[in-house]
């Protein structure tokens, strides 16, 4: 993939605790709150893109917190893209079991 067809994914795109102005990039009814690389992994998978991961990458908004990256195949405008894979986690993670006290 040359790199014009590549989008780059950050788990801040896509974190409920942040505001749009400190790096989110959905709606709130989209966000999930605290993403994991690993869950923007499955979600892309799930979506048919392909992707190359950044592991030791920071956000540049927090450079002394190494949360990792994504470049995922543009198919479509990023926007859109964000919102396909912002909509994936939230069914990943509404059919994870919730983690609590029994």
């Amino acid at each position: 993939m040359r790199k014009q067809d590549k989008a780059i994914i950050w788990p801040a795109y896509f974190d409920s605790k942040r505001t749009r102005q400190s790096g989110r990039r959905v709606s709130k009814n989209i966000a999930i709150q605290s993403p994991k690389i690993s869950e923007i992994i499955n979600a892309v998978s799930k979506l048919g893109f392909q992707y190359e991961v950044n592991p030791e990458v920071s956000y540049p908004k927090k450079p002394w917190i190494k949360t990792g990256s994504l470049f995922v195949e543009k198919k479509a405008p990023k926007e859109q893209l964000i919102t396909q894979i912002g909509k994936q986690l939230l069914r990943i993670r509404s059919n994870s079991p919730i983690k609590g006290k029994k």
